[in-house]
This record gives structure tokens, C-alpha cells and sequence, in this order.
């Protein structure tokens, strides 16, 4: 595995620590900060909604620097974010230093991305980029729950502060190991950037990302309550089929890159249908401890197939100024993340029983199969006979 990928996935276990850990800690962020609970939890919308705005604002602001010298920026930002957050004295610096944290969030994958893919030969471009989103994968199994526990043993703020010693190794690493001419900066310039937002083959490819992630999130915000209330597992277990999910996650990943580079859009598909499929199934092993367990496991492994493809995809409709499409792409599963998870709370609110969610879930995940289905269409109709492969 090159260096530079590596420094790059150790920034990535930053980043997804980050984003996530919060979630473990809202109990004591609370108690600490004299809000409720749900207020905490707005900490994590925050940050969401930073990743969304502060993605293409970052990408275009970069667009004529070196890739190097932005990565090394955006993993700098993500230690002073980190560590504002553990010196925060009250809830609404703390939301202001998680929003200024997140807005590097976005084009730091989606520039990394593209920096990964320029690092390795074509035909091993999307398991390059499946190196850098292992981090966050690995995120969900070791860094959520390993800072989950400092903080609830040390306070919640010697977690932050965790994550600052890590960001300062991913800092170094980046400065050592990336080549400094890599990937740009972009010939276009931010004329190029934008201009390749014409095609509607990235905004086909955004759209997929963007309804995958929402019928993963319109289930997944609510699996602690369907595994409590359906399955019928104590609370403590809750944790550890997350954790499972997150294996499954980082097996996916791998899987996903190496599919990609074989064939991109079929893996898309194929891991549309499974999903379909999956939330079908899950209707009815939600029900039961061993099959919820084993459905969860290969949810994530099916979730993780497709990002590296996405990513490819994205790069590829936008091939010659990737760089804002790339990160904009990360600002669209973040819109699936916060649409799924509002799509679900509606359901809920109308009556929609916990164990019926994946129904909607499945419905959305046919609606990002019709948009695959329809960028290999367009696709095979650009193409002459002998070169239109789907």
C-alpha cells in the first residue's frame, strides 16, 4: 500500500471520528453544558450542514492551489476544529467550532479522492480511493467506540483532544508522504470546475449517491429503537451490532474498490438490488436476534460496496476538473444522510410502525437503481455499438 494512501486513510479516521463519535458522548456533552439531550444532538445536524455548505465553498476557494498544500490546510483545520471543541466553555461555541470542523469535511474526501486516484495505474484507481474511506470505515470500529469509552472514563473533551494528537500525525504524514506535484493544481482553474456541473451525467451520479445514503439513513437513524423495541435486544447489545455494521462497512470498502476497477456500473447496480433485496428481508429478521444480526452485518458490506464506485463515478463524468464534483459528491450523501433521516421521522410520525421502515427505505433505493439505470442508458446511446459496455 503506498504511503501517501496511508496518510491519507489515517486523516480519513480523523475525520470519520470526528463526525461520529459526538453520538456516544451526547449524555455527558449534555450534563457538562447545562442543555438537553436533544439540543446536544443538534451538534450532529450542525455538523452535517457544515459538510454540506462548506464543500463546495472550500473546493471552489482551493481550485487554483496544489493538492498537496490543501490537503495538508484541510487536515490543519480539522486539528484547530478539534481542538476549539474540547476548550469550548459553552454549547453555542461548541455547534461553531463543529459547523468550521465540518466545512473541511466534504472537500477533504473529495479532493483526496481525486489526489488517490492520480497516485495509482487506471486500473486500480477506485481501490486506491477505497484505501482513503477505509479510515472511515475503521472510524466506525475503532475510533467511535475507543473515544466513546475515554470520554465517558476522562470527559468528553480529553476524546477531542485524542483526535487533535491524531490529526497532527495525519498533518505530518500528508506533508512527508504525498509527492508535492500531485494531481493538479486543476488546469481549468474554477471556470473548469464549475463548468463541468453542465453534465448531467455528475448530477446523475450525485442523485444516486445522494438516494443511496437516504435509504440507508431513513432505517439506520432508527436501528437503536427497531433492535430494542423489534428484535428485542437489552440496550447493551445495541452497541456491538453497530460495531458490526462497521466491519461490514470496512469489508465492503474493499470489496467495493475492487469491483469498480473490474466493472463500475454494474457494482452500482448489483449493490442497488442487494439493498432492495436486504430491506425486504430485514422486514421480516428484524424479528429475530440472530437473523437482525446477520442482516445488519451484510447491510454494511452492501452500504461500503457502492461508495468507491460513487466516488469513481463522480470522478470519472467529470474527468477533466474533477475536484468540485468529486467533493460535491460528499455534500450529496451528507443530503441523503439528513433526508434519510428526516424521510423516516415522517413515516414514524404517521404512523408507520418501526419494524415497516425498511419498506421506505427499499423505495428509495429502486428510485437510485431507476438513476443508474438511466446514466447507462444516456451512456450506451453516446457511445458507438462497439465501445458501449454499461
Amino acid at each position: 500500500m503506498p504511503l501517501p494512501l496511508v496518510a491519507l486513510a489515517v486523516a480519513s479516521f480523523c475525520i470519520g471520528t470526528t463526525e461520529f463519535v459526538i453520538m456516544g458522548l451526547l449524555p455527558e456533552v449534555a450534563a457538562d453544558l447545562g442543555v438537553s439531550i436533544p439540543a446536544a444532538g443538534l451538534l450532529i445536524t450542525g455538523y452535517a450542514l457544515g459538510v454540506v455548505v462548506g464543500a463546495p465553498v472550500i473546493a471552489l476557494a482551493t481550485a487554483h492551489l496544489p493538492r498537496k498544500s490543501v490537503l495538508i490546510g484541510l487536515a490543519a483545520l480539522f486539528v484547530v476544529g478539534n481542538l476549539l471543541c474540547a476548550v469550548a466553555p459553552n454549547y453555542g461555541l461548541l455547534m461553531a467550532a463543529r459547523v468550521v470542523t465540518a466545512f473541511g469535511h466534504g472537500a477533504f474526501f473529495g479532493i483526496g479522492a481525486v489526489v488517490a486516484a492520480s497516485l495509482v495505474p487506471r486500473e486500480k484507481r477506485a481501490q486506491a480511493m477505497a484505501v482513503v474511506f477505509g479510515g472511515l470505515t475503521l472510524a466506525n470500529i475503532l475510533g467511535v467506540p475507543g473515544g466513546t469509552a475515554l470520554g465517558q472514563a476522562f470527559g468528553w473533551r480529553a476524546t477531542f483532544l485524542a483526535v487533535v494528537l491524531i490529526g497532527l500525525a495525519a498533518v505530518a504524514a500528508i506533508a512527508a508522504f504525498v509527492p508535492k506535484g500531485v494531481g493538479g493544481p486543476p488546469s481549468g482553474g474554477i471556470a473548469g470546475e464549475v463548468r463541468v456541473l453542465r453534465r448531467l451525467q455528475v448530477w446523475l451520479a450525485m442523485g444516486i449517491s445522494a438516494l443511496a445514503s437516504a435509504s440507508l439513513f431513513t432505517t439506520f437513524t432508527y436501528i437503536a429503537p427497531i433492535l430494542r423495541e423489534v428484535t428485542g435486544l437489552p440496550a447493551s447489545s445495541v452497541t456491538w451490532v453497530l460495531v458490526l455494521f462497521g466491519v461490514g462497512m470496512t469489508l465492503g470498502n474493499i470489496i467495493g474498490g475492487k469491483l469498480a476497477d473490474w466493472r463500475l456500473m454494474p457494482t452500482i447496480s448489483g449493490a442497488l438490488i442487494g439493498l432492495i433485496a436486504l430491506q425486504l428481508v430485514f422486514l421480516v429478521s428484524s424479528a429475530a436476534a440472530g437473523p437482525a444480526v446477520a442482516t445488519v452485518l451484510v447491510w454494511g458490506v452492501l452500504v461500503f460496496v457502492m461508495v468507491p464506485p460513487l466516488q469513481m463515478r463522480v470522478v470519472e463524468t467529470a474527468s477533466d476538473a474533477p475536484n468540485l464534483a468529486s467533493t460535491l459528491n460528499q455534500g450529496a450523501f451528507n443530503v441523503g444522510n439528513a433526508a434519510g433521516a428526516w424521510i423516516g421521522g415522517g413515516a414514524l410520525a404517521l404512523g408507520l410502525p418501526y419494524a415497516e421502515l425498511p419498506i421506505v427505505g427499499a423505495l428509495l433505493s429502486t428510485f437510485a437503481l431507476a438513476l443508474a439505470g438511466t446514466s447507462v442508458a444516456l451512456e450506451r446511446r453516446a457511445l458507438p455499438p462497439a465501445t458501449a459496455k454499461g
